[in-house]
């Protein structure tokens, strides 16, 4: 997970006393609104559970009131301190960790519980309609999902749900993976403000060979045939004629399990395709069309009127970082004030040559959780572990954390001043962070500029070469 505090807003409580809160953005999304106090509350919370010594520095308390740029400063230290929080998977995977996040999101939307009804689709249009909380996590969602199409709990976490927008051209674009700490429902409702979104269910697993496992049940089979149709049909898979001609055959028999295992013999099988974008590699501004999959990031760049392709093998990639850069001036005109991000990643071009590639796309959020995803999905293969079931996950809340209902310590922090007189405080340089590419069950040593190294890549051997 990317995690960013861009920037701070002067608001005011109940009693109209001004105070600085810092928006925390969460893989380039808006998230919620905090408070120093509220992050200090966590931070303790943290220590009881994890132990200081497993902590980054937490930016101390001031008794005076802030200066702009001490409030700057404190942003800055905010943010590299759940960058680097964010990035120790047993605090990330923790419930303490997402039951945090996800309250502050309901807080921030004022979101009360209540029942509703939140439409499901699969990539065909299919609609599933489920009746939840409106708070409910992701999981929930998820496992409410598959009880409903009855999807066995062995692989209910073979599929994970995707916010998906429409583009001005009619096409559908993935926007991210809907994650644990945050409400689909909530989610939704925020990215509808800005765009036509749904939320989709996909098959969350990047080897094609997990497919084996799921083309016995009859519902599992039929989620991989809808996605495949679709992603033939978008031209996500690439096939010939020919190819199209026999595939038309099994679809008209009703062949399914044989559809599936032929549409696995063609380019981009379970990949996931990206828009264009631009990208530095084999030189400045050149356009391309980036698929994540099958251990890659596969290229397709028009150079002198061709299309040549290329791969970037994730067992080679030393490490990689997210930048986000606000527009110049005069660029502000043309790109609406958006942020501009950047996914930049080392890489071994041979065996004493490492370059740094470089690619802008309003998805590098996407691309950068796709790497991850399957560097982490190659770790546990390796290590013999197995997707998690139902049954694994805790589903009550920690004893100290705020519980929406139950605990207004959430709210009294959001609203108190502590005597703390912040100021609002400028964006004036490019944010950058990195993402962790590293095996879960191990802490790797983070370099002096903060690049997180990738022990996959630290085991690359000559055969790799």
């Amino acid at each position: 997970m990317h995690f960013s505090i861009p920037d701070t807003e002067e608001c005011k409580d109940s009693s109209g006393t001004s105070f600085t809160s810092y928006n925390l953005y969460i893989n380039g999304v808006f998230h919620c609104q905090l408070r120093y106090r509220l992050l200090h509350q966590f931070h303790e919370q943290m220590k009881k559970e994890f132990g200081v010594l497993n902590l980054p520095q937490f930016p101390p308390k001031k008794l005076l009131s802030l200066t702009p740029i001490q409030i700057e400063e404190r942003r800055i230290m905010l943010e590299r301190y759940i960058q680097l929080v964010s990035q120790d998977a047993q605090i990330s995977n923790s419930e303490s960790f997402n039951t945090f996040l996800l309250n502050a999101q309901q807080e921030m939307q004022k979101e009360a519980a209540e029942k509703v009804t939140l439409n499901i689709y699969l990539m065909n249009g299919h609609k599933i309609s489920v009746n939840i909380n409106s708070t409910d996590q992701t999981d929930d969602v998820l496992e409410n999902v598959a009880s409903d199409i009855q999807i066995p709990d062995d692989f209910v976490y073979y599929f994970g749900l995707y916010l998906v927008k429409k583009e001005r051209g009619g096409d559908n674009s993935i926007v991210r993976k809907l994650q644990e700490f945050e409400s689909p429902f909530i989610s939704l409702r925020s990215a509808n403000k800005e765009g036509e979104h749904r939320i989709v269910l996909r098959k969350s697993y990047w080897d094609a060979a997990y497919d084996e496992e799921l083309l016995d049940n009859k519902i599992t089979m039929n989620l991989l045939y809808v996605q495949a149709l679709n992603d033939i049909e978008r031209q996500w898979i690439l096939a010939t004629k020919d190819q199209l001609k026999h595939l038309a055959t099994l679809q008209d028999r009703g062949s399914k399990r044989e559809y599936i295992r032929f549409a696995r013999t063609l380019r981009y099988y379970g990949y996931l395709q990206f828009l264009p974008c631009i990208t530095d590699y084999p030189k400045a501004n050149s356009r391309v069309l980036i698929a994540a999959g099958s251990k890659e990031l596969n290229f397709r760049i028009q150079v002198d009127d061709q299309i040549k392709e290329g791969s970037f093998s994730i067992t080679r990639m030393r490490c990689w970082r997210i930048t986000t850069t606000l527009p110049e001036e005069n660029e502000s005109k043309n790109s609406n004030g958006k942020p501009k991000l950047e996914l930049s990643f080392e890489y071994l071009m041979s065996r004493d040559s490492l370059k740094w590639v470089t690619i802008t796309s309003d998805q590098a959020m996407l691309m950068s959780m796709s790497l991850q995803n399957m560097v982490d999905e190659l770790l546990m293969k390796k290590q013999g572990r197995k997707f998690k079931k139902p049954q694994d996950r805790s589903k009550k809340s920690v004893s100290g954390l705020p519980i929406r209902g139950n605990n207004s310590s959430y709210s009294t922090a959001l609203n108190s001043t502590n005597g703390e007189g912040d100021e609002h405080g400028a964006i004036n340089k490019a944010i950058e962070s990195v993402k962790k590419i590293s095996d879960k069950l191990s802490k790797p040593k983070a370099s002096e500029n903060g690049v997180t190294e990738n022990s996959v890549f630290q085991g690359i051997g000559d055969d790799d070469l």
